[in-house]
């Protein structure tokens, strides 16, 4: 990495192309008069966790070493750059938030996190590089961070000559993070072979697959990922008129004020679709603006500071009151939704979550005169066309990651059963497109989806976002109650 030039067309050292040549005696003058500090850090108590995830990864691959990299910050514009997001699964696996380090893991266990120390003072790095501390705040020592991480620790600059001796055919690498990382070690066994996914593939289904089961911990971040959620949606409730128009951009800003002040952001784009925008499933534009008399659908969660997410979706009246067909809507879909949570029980197929809802939503679709079947041959894996109006499935895995558990193998998530410690979401929709001429013209444009997070336990589904009412009446007056409540600034 040493000798590497260039990153992303910026120099390695981390200067920058407008910056000034700067005269001897100022460079004499900046090394001198500093005194040195230590960070007052202490073990997380959450570290044991991510030893104990380590300590089952490396037992998935005795014999073998596992090279897992967090990524590097990505270019925004020109200089600038977006504020760095740790690799999901290298955070998982260490607690780490900087950028550019690596994991090596080892047989056995034993592992060493390579990282950027901070900035020394025996070069102007701490003042003229954009690395610098002077620039960027006071990064940790190699042996504070060790301390924080409970994790042996080496210097950056130290991973080229590690990763050059490692024996191909024992290596494995979480590739597509850290282009370095990548070109250092040369794939082995890559590709397909007699049916099996390559070794690299291997290590991130693994990683996927242990992450499907939350720990205590993991489940007490996301509940405080919903708890921030609940406390947005509030916020945003509050600041939203029932007799005239706001921008969804200005909703969209007054949640992510809650994101950035009790997190570290949005843990997604927030969908904030008013009116017929409510019918675009990833509406992310957010530059319409709300009416009285239409709905509002909001599709937001919060990151917590530890990168666990909230993924909730909630519809609001804009005047306080949902009208006769909007209520129809809204309780068939809630009415599906509660089909697909009383699902949420360990041994039951993922699949049959989504089933019990959807089947729910073909009768709606039923009484409200629209399927060209009965709702039995709608159901049919041959014909399906009730999904004209509702598109998506209904769940997905959620964690450290909104879409989490991504690489599992199918058998083991969207074609098996859900297990103890699994925490998904539930989200049917129904959405009446405002071009559809198969729907009567009242109902085109109206756009309906209820999600929550749901934690999977013995004793039945536990909905982690339960702060948020759900049925029509309860909305209603919640929304009545936020409103006479009044604006606020998080706390």
């Amino acid at each position: 990495m040493a000798e590497e030039r260039t990153r992303q067309g910026k120099p390695a050292d981390g200067t920058e192309s407008h910056d000034p040549d700067f005269p001897e005696a100022f460079l004499a003058f900046m090394r001198q008069g500093w005194c040195d500090t230590e960070l007052p850090v202490s073990p997380r108590p959450e570290a044991p966790d991510h030893a104990k995830r380590r300590a089952a990864l490396a037992e998935a691959f005795p014999g073998e070493t596992l090279v897992i990299p967090t990524g590097n910050e990505k270019v925004r514009a020109n200089d600038t750059e977006h504020r760095f997001r740790p690799g999901s699964d290298f955070a998982y696996l260490t607690g780490d938030m900087e950028p550019d380090s690596v994991l090596v893991l080892r047989p056995g266990g034993d592992a060493t996190l390579f990282m950027r120390p901070r900035s020394s003072r025996v070069t102007d790095e701490f003042f003229r590089s954009r690395h610098g501390e002077l620039w960027v705040g006071r990064r940790p020592t190699l042996r504070e961070k060790s301390t924080e991480l409970g994790l042996p620790t080496a210097d950056l600059s130290e991973l080229d000559g590690a990763l050059a001796e490692l024996a191909p055919a024992r290596t494995r690498v979480l590739r597509g993070f850290d282009a370095r990382v990548d070109a250092a070690v040369r794939p082995y066994g890559g590709g397909r072979a007699e049916g099996r996914p390559g070794r690299d593939r291997e290590l991130a289904v693994a990683i996927s697959e242990l992450k499907l089961v939350k720990d205590e911990w993991e489940i007490a971040q996301l509940q405080e990922a919903c708890d921030a959620t609940v406390r947005g949606f509030e916020d945003v409730a509050r600041a939203l008129p029932r007799d005239r128009g706001v921008s969804e951009r200005l909703l969209e800003g007054v949640f992510a004020l809650r994101a950035r002040h009790e997190g570290n952001d949005v843990g997604y784009a927030s969908i904030v679709g008013a009116g017929e925008h409510a019918t675009i499933l990833h509406w992310v534009h957010n530059h319409g603006a709300t009416r009285p008399g239409d709905l509002l659908l909001m599709d937001m969660g919060v990151e917590n500071r530890n990168l666990y997410t909230a993924d909730v979706t909630r519809v609001l009246p804009v005047d306080g009151r949902f009208n006769p067909l909007q209520r129809q809507v809204y309780d068939a879909v809630h009415a599906a939704q509660q089909a697909g949570i009383e699902m949420c029980r360990p041994g039951v197929a993922f699949r049959d979550v989504h089933l019990a809802s959807m089947r729910v939503l073909a009768e709606a679709l039923r009484d409200l005169g629209l399927l060209p079947v009965s709702v039995d041959e709608a159901m049919d894996p041959a014909s399906t066309v009730y999904r004209r109006w509702t598109l998506h499935g209904t769940s997905h895995m959620l964690g450290i990651d909104v879409h989490d558990c991504a690489n599992a193998r199918k058998e083991n998530y969207r074609e098996g059963p859900l297990g103890e410690g699994y925490v998904l979401t539930v989200e049917p929709g129904l959405y009446f497109q405002p071009e559809d001429e198969l729907v009567p013209e009242e109902l085109r444009g109206v756009g309906v989806r209820i999600e929550d997070d749901i934690l999977v336990t013995a004793d039945g589904p536990v909905n982690l976002s339960a702060g948020l009412p759900r049925a029509a009446d309860e909305v209603e007056t919640w929304l009545a109650e936020q409103r006479e409540a009044g604006p606020r600034l998080p706390g």
